[in-house]
């Protein structure tokens, strides 16, 4: 068994990104007959597909050996994980933000109660840090009981 050089293994590359990519134009041109059959068919307009005209242009392409050989590497099942992930990834997204608008329209509906006052109209909820005012009242002798709110009787 010979060994192939570098240079015969580079021009198998060639020749086969070359077969590849006459592939692809037939496969493209293919799809894209079935494309307008179907729209000519069912008489879609541009809107009827969202093509308002702000479609997103896909990226040149990058020419040379290095870019052939990343596209090459990207195998079916590589671009199909890759398609899962960024599914994955936005459907947590848009449920993490339903559930961030949930939790403020919560908040949002609900009134604070205030359970602590003083005689200068301060005012605290009983929730989170004690603020300053609170503090100085308890250490002037006061307790937390006296600077309590009471429930107004019906």
């Amino acid at each position: 068994m010979t060994k192939k050089t570098l240079a015969q293994i580079q021009s198998q590359i060639d020749k086969l990104q070359k077969e590849a990519e006459a592939i692809r134009s037939r496969e493209v041109a293919d799809v894209v007959g079935r494309i307008k059959e179907a729209i000519a068919h069912y008489g879609l307009t541009a809107a009827d597909l969202g093509l308002d005209g702000r479609v997103a242009r896909a990226p040149a392409k990058k020419s040379g050996a290095k870019a052939a050989r990343a596209d090459a590497a990207a195998t079916p099942k590589v671009r199909r994980r890759a398609a899962e992930a960024v599914a994955t990834k936005a459907a947590k997204a848009a449920k993490t933000d339903k559930t961030a608008k949930a939790a403020n329209a919560a908040k949002a509906s609900r009134p604070s109660v205030i359970k602590y006052a003083d005689d200068q109209g301060h005012t605290w909820t009983g929730v989170g840090k004690r603020p300053n005012w609170f503090l100085a009242a308890i250490a002037a002798g006061k307790t937390a009981e006296d600077l309590r709110v009471q429930a107004p009787t019906a």
